[in-house]
């Protein structure tokens, strides 16, 4: 009977342990996903993906979570059309053949009760890398229009396309060393 009660009361904790973890989708209104790349060293060239989504499973108390955001290649715009163009060609995104690029994580890193970090893998290009994004400026909030609590922040990460084997124009130049910046509002649901 002791075992059976110890046993019961282990699985209820688990239990309220679990409830804690909510699952938030990613508002694609509040999510901004951008790069940006010095150009010959003379000015910074920036672009941004207007189509994405995911979401976020998230518990505070355990300080744990999980993300996967898909991003849309073909969506990549820098208001230069001809440069979107290429952008999306084989050269660099080939975003008719590989029109995905996804984060998956599911490791976040706490500072107190903020998350400081998200380490995970990006696969684009069909070539999958470990990533790890820093976070700054996280938070959670009560939405007042939306009645719902709202968590996000700014992730960013630099990473060397070269990696996934988007190589065009290394050889006269252009970086290799590319800002990839995340600015994330996720909806409790």
């Amino acid at each position: 009977m002791k075992h059976t009660l110890i046993a019961l009361a282990a699985l209820a904790t688990a239990g309220l342990v679990q409830a804690e973890s909510a699952t938030y989708a990613i508002d694609p209104t509040h999510t901004f996903v951008t790069f940006e790349a010095s150009h010959f060293n003379t000015s910074t060239l920036r672009g941004r993906f207007d189509r994405k989504e995911g979401a976020v499973v998230f518990d505070r108390r355990a300080k744990i979570g999980k993300a996967e955001i898909t991003i849309d290649a073909t969506s990549v715009s820098t208001g230069v059309g001809p440069l979107d163009g290429h952008l999306k060609s084989k050269d660099f995104f080939n975003a008719t053949e590989t029109p995905q690029v996804k984060f998956v994580s599911d490791k976040f890193s706490f500072d107190g009760d903020k998350v400081s970090a998200v380490a995970g893998s990006l696969t684009m290009l069909g070539k999958t890398m470990p990533v790890t994004l820093k976070a700054s400026r996280f938070n959670c909030y009560h939405h007042p229009m939306l009645k719902r609590e709202v968590c996000g922040g700014d992730f960013e990460t630099t990473i060397a396309r070269s990696q996934w084997g988007m190589n065009y124009g290394l050889d006269y130049g252009l970086p290799d060393n590319i800002r990839l910046l995340i600015q994330i509002e996720a909806v409790k649901q």
